[in-house]
């Protein structure tokens, strides 16, 4: 049997997010959860870094020759879209 062991990551957190999660049973799982629920809403092009390297800028303005950045009506949330 093999025994699965996790390596332990911390960070610092401000009073105020410190006191909220004190409130929380289970607060490994909760931070784990909540992590991998943001992994899964990673910018695809930048990584989660929120700015693009030189070679990814070139990429974009090629990419941003044929599509166009919108913003949806009934969401109000933006979007690429084809300038076709």
């Amino acid at each position: 049997m093999s025994s699965r062991k996790g390596e332990v990551i911390t960070f610092k957190a401000d009073s105020e997010l410190a006191e909220l999660l004190k409130k929380i049973p289970n607060k490994s799982d909760f931070i784990r959860q909540a992590v991998l629920s943001q992994l899964d809403n990673v910018c695809p092009l930048c990584q989660g870094i929120g700015v693009l390297s030189p070679a990814q800028k070139r990429h974009w303005d090629d990419f941003a020759k044929r599509h166009k950045v919108e913003r949806c009506d009934s969401c109000d949330e933006y979007y690429l879209s084809c300038k076709v």
